[in-house]
Order: structure tokens, then C-alpha cells, then sequence
């Protein structure tokens, strides 16, 4: 769909449902910064658009920017569309899935970007609703798209899998424990009639976990509606192939980041990062072969957590995880590493016998550590 207007039917655009507060705003807006604040145009995508309170954020920071917001959902690319109002002029909001950000690019003529934001998981406005789906403290159908114009449903994965399939599911994406007793439970309900009830399923689960587990970790069925929310959407196939994409479509000084929120999310994200911010040349030549050096540097040292100020005025931001990166110079990087190779193939050869003490070369602070194009070094968090 293109960026024209449009309105779900049923939707009072005067009436907003869900209470939207941007995770970590001000930690995205400061890495984001350096990128987007150029002087000439620049081009930012949201990947996850959701209410659009992080694009607001970078538009009003940067006037230059021109925003891409994605959002499978029409409920909330409306929202997002009366809320970014008074920017019209500069942003282009799609109905897409992340992985289709190539295509869009292509279709919008903007060959590069320089900024890109993943806020992954489900959004407030999905989470808020009670007649999506995704909550388990409320009865409502069961759902779960993101996207409700295609797709199967939680209710088709419920009544449908088998019980490996179930079971799989469970397992991986919500990684629970008691996968197999849960589906067990599922098959033998719906025998006695199709499951079509969020708060049903949510009981099931309840019943099918040993009393003291549910003591612990929260709501008993947490993982479970997790993993069927992951299941229904596509969320970990498609974000294994947007990732490695986004960060093809960054330019030079261009940065990504990726806020994630359960530990599949996070790991995709670091493995993405860390074949990009790596040298794949021999360790021991004296210098970085064309095309073999690292072509991003991270910006923080791991995963970077909320504070308990963050979490105390948004209790959602408990479990995020930030991740980000910045693309490089493919030549300076290079360049770099070859030229603190030699310095310590120099220093070195002082200390061996015969040529010259510690003293009689340069002072060794003076090499020059920058940190690009390692996955050490950071920003800081």
C-alpha cells in the first residue's frame, strides 16, 4: 500500500486506543543524531512505525530528515499518519513488513538511508486492544496479527498444528518449558470443540503448568501467547532477512538501531552486527585486504539495558535491549588497521635484541587506538 490516506473501518481516529511511551527515546535520538543531523538531507526509516512516537521525536529533531515509517498494521499507520501531521511534506508511510524495506526503497527512489530504527515486539496499540488478541489478562478472539488484511490467525495455529508442531513452537519461540504438556492440552481441548478464546487458551496453559512454576516469571501464559504471536507473524523469519538488508542500505556514517525484547530477537541482532563489525583477513598480515575488513563498528559494548528510571515510568521497557552500530568507510577502516599493524610490528622489533630499548622508539600511547571496526568498542552506554 502506498503512503495515501486511508482509514480502518471501524477506527475513531478522535479516540486513540493504547497508552504509547517511546522506549528508551532519548538514548535513540542521541546515537541517531551524528547521522541524521548532516548538513543535507537525510533520509531515516522506522521500521516498526507502531503510534510514531520515536518518529516524531526525529523529525522534529532534524528538519532535513525525510522519515520512511513501516508498520504492518493500517490501525496503527493511521494513528501514526494524523499524529505526523504537520510533517507531512517530508515522510512516507508504508504498508509494509520490515523484510519488504528494499522494495519500498526502490519504489520511493532513495538508494541509501541513514538512519533505521527496529522497535521490535508488539506495540502498544496491539497490546492495548483487547479485541486483537495478544493479551492474555483479557478475553477477546484469538487473533494476533499484526497485519489483520492477511495472514493465518492464532485461532487457525491452536486448532490446526499437530501436537509436534505445537509443541515446536512453544518451545522455540517462547521457550517454554512445558511445551509438550501445553500442547497436549490443546489437542485434547479442542477435541471437544474448536478453542476460540483468548482467555480459554490462557486457562489451558494455567492448568497444564505445575503449581509452583506458576509461582514464578509472571503470568503462566506469557510464553505461550508470545510464541504464538512470533508464530503468526512471521517476527524472527522476517527479521533475520531485514536485518542484513537494512544494514546493506545504510550509507557511509549511516547508523541502525535495533531495540529488542526477548532474547531470539536480541540474538538475531547480535549475530547480524558481529559478522559486519569483524575483519574476515588472516590475523597476521601486515595489512587489511581489500574487501575483507570490517564494514560497522558498534556503538555500545553489548547489549545496552534500561534504567530504573526508564522502567519506573515505562514498566514495558523492562526487558528491552538495545543494540547499535555505525557503517564505515570501507577504505579508512582499512587504512586504520593497516597503519596500527605496522605500528606494532614497529614496536616490537625495538624489543627485540639489538634494536633498541623500550625508550629509543616512539612512546607507545601515541598508536593510533580508535576502535572502529572492532566489536569492542563503543560509545559507551
Amino acid at each position: 500500500m502506498d503512503g495515501s490516506w486511508f482509514q480502518p473501518v471501524g477506527v475513531d481516529m478522535g479516540e486513540l486506543r493504547g497508552t504509547h511511551v517511546p522506549v528508551l527515546l532519548e538514548r535513540c535520538l542521541e546515537l541517531l543524531a551524528p547521522a541524521l543531523g548532516r548538513n543535507r538531507r537525510t533520509v531515516h526509516v522506522d521500521a516498526t512505525l507502531g503510534l510514531a512516537g520515536h518518529a516524531e521525536a526525529v523529525l522534529a529533531a532534524h528538519p532535513n530528515t525525510v522519515l520512511i515509517g513501516l508498520d504492518r498494521d493500517t490501525e496503527a499507520l493511521a494513528h501514526a499518519r494524523v499524529r505526523l501531521a504537520r510533517f507531512a511534506d517530508r515522510i512516507h508511510l508504508e504498508h509494509a513488513v520490515y523484510d519488504e524495506l528494499p522494495d519500498v526503497l526502490h519504489r520511493l527512489g532513495y538508494p541509501a538511508i541513514d538512519g533505521i530504527l527496529f522497535d521490535l515486539g508488539v506495540s502498544s496499540l496491539q497490546l492495548d486492544a483487547p479485541d486483537r488478541g495478544f493479551a492474555y489478562a483479557q478475553d477477546a478472539p484469538l487473533d494476533m496479527r499484526m497485519d489483520q488484511t492477511r495472514g493465518v490467525t492464532a485461532e487457525e495455529v491452536v486448532n490446526t498444528y499437530s501436537h509436534p508442531e505445537l509443541a515446536r513452537v512453544l518451545r522455540v519461540y517462547g521457550e517454554e518449558k512445558f511445551a509438550g504438556k501445553i500442547a497436549s492440552a490443546i489437542i485434547r481441548e479442542r477435541e471437544r470443540g474448536r478453542i476460540t478464546s483468548s482467555a480459554r487458551l490462557a486457562e489451558l496453559v494455567r492448568e497444564s503448568i505445575p503449581a509452583p512454576a506458576r509461582r514464578t516469571g509472571g503470568h503462566p501464559a506469557k510464553r505461550t501467547f508470545q510464541a504464538l504471536r512470533i508464530e503468526v507473524n512471521r517476527e524472527l523469519a522476517a527479521l533475520e532477512t531485514a536485518l542484513p538488508a537494512a544494514l546493506d542500505k545504510l550509507a557511509v556514517g549511516g547508523r541502525a538501531v535495533i531495540l529488542s525484547y526477548h532474547s531470539l530477537e536480541d540474538r538475531l541482532t547480535k549475530q547480524a552486527l558481529a559478522d559486519r563489525v569483524r575483519s574476515k583477513g588472516p590475523v597476521d598480515l601486515p595489512v587489511e585486504l581489500p574487501g575483507s575488513g570490517p564494514t560497522f563498528r558498534l556503538l555500545s559494548r553489548g547489549a545496552e539495558l534500561p534504567g530504573e528510571a526508564e522502567v519506573a515510568a515505562n514498566p514495558r521497557a523492562a526487558s528491552v535491549r538495545l543494540r547499535a552500530a555505525e557503517r564505515l568507510d570501507p577504505e579508512a577502516a582499512r587504512q586504520r588497521r593497516t597503519d596500527r599493524e605496522r605500528y606494532r610490528r614497529r614496536v616490537k622489533a625495538m624489543h627485540q635484541p639489538g634494536t633498541g630499548s623500550p625508550g629509543s622508539g616512539s612512546d607507545p600511547r601515541s598508536a593510533p587506538v580508535d576502535g572502529n571496526g572492532t566489536d569492542e568498542e563503543g560509545e559507551g552506554t
